[in-house]
């Protein structure tokens, strides 16, 4: 690896390494410093720990073997510090172990890098396609893009999805609901009339939640009546306003959420309230009906 500090300069020299290669080097050794603090600052908190002998249990113990990473601005080697920590857990009786937050063990690439890879999966880019289109830009070496690994991740996408559909919404009350069909043409076949239902829910507390993204037919009344029926299955409360835009097929799926009543009270609590925008307002200013 060529010294970036040992550059030539003048016109009579020509610059022997590239941006890309000065942004590598860059990233290694920022890399390597902060995994090298890290031990250390480890290390240094139990320097008061010791066996019988006087000795400390928690030492450094070299570095383990060179392993390449991908970030975004390429794929570079490193080989992180390692921690020999002879301290055993009272409760377990197992050994302790020193876990680098900077670097997962089997880390292989950075979260930035792990996170673009569903966009450009629902951009249309095939799981063959992830070597030849990113070797270019994160190295001949790159980890983690063959099409058995975009496969595994993939199956990974769909379970966390899975959780997300499945998770109870009874343990907050949401005061407001925006609901809206997202038109895409990724991922969804040949039929332009499917989009994507989304409802983002808001907590009494003023946080906002989604809380489903579904895929539906224009934006019907089955296809809305079934995301709220769903949602109302999984604990979601009445909600006090919805908001969303003029397609009708969400308004008259309204009945899926049954109308509470208060028994302490001896009182009807009053209906969910709807506010729609046509979608054939002005868009320089947009009038609101309420119904």
């Amino acid at each position: 690896m060529v010294d970036v500090r040992m550059l030539p300069a003048g016109e009579e020299h020509e610059i022997a390494v590239t941006l890309d290669d000065l942004a590598r080097e860059g990233a290694r050794r920022m890399i390597a410093a902060a995994l090298q603090a890290e031990a250390a600052e480890y290390v240094a908190s139990f320097v008061d720990d010791v066996d019988e002998d006087a000795k400390r249990l928690v030492v450094r113990n070299g570095r383990a073997r060179e392993r390449k990473l991908t970030v975004g601005s390429g794929t570079v080697a490193i080989r992180a510090p390692r921690v020999n920590d002879k301290r055993v857990d009272e409760q377990t009786g197992e050994r302790k172990k020193f876990s680098s937050r900077i670097l997962p063990a089997y880390a292989r690439r950075s979260p930035k890098v792990t996170e673009v890879l569903p966009v450009l999966y629902l951009h249309g880019l095939s799981t063959g396609d992830f070597g030849p289109a990113l070797r270019d830009l994160l190295g001949e070496d790159a980890s983690g893009l063959s099409s058995s690994s975009i496969a595994r991740l993939t199956e990974q996408w769909q379970a966390d999805h899975a959780a997300f559909k499945a998770r109870q919404l009874g343990f907050h009350r949401y005061a407001y609901l925006f609901v809206d069909g997202v038109h895409v043409s990724v991922r969804l076949g040949e039929d332009d009339r499917l989009c994507l239902l989304v409802v983002i829910g808001v907590r009494e507390d003023g946080v906002k939640e989604l809380l489903a993204v579904e895929d539906g037919y224009r934006e019907s009344t089955d296809s809305w009546a079934a995301v709220f029926r769903d949602l109302r299955d999984r604990g979601l409360n009445e909600p006090k306003l919805v908001t969303g835009d003029g397609a009708l097929g969400a308004w008259r799926s309204e009945m899926s959420f049954p109308r509470q009543s208060s028994s302490a009270a001896g009182s009807t609590k009053s209906p969910t309230s709807s506010t729609r925008c046509p979608s054939a307002c002005s868009r320089a200013r947009r009038r609101c009906c309420t119904r």
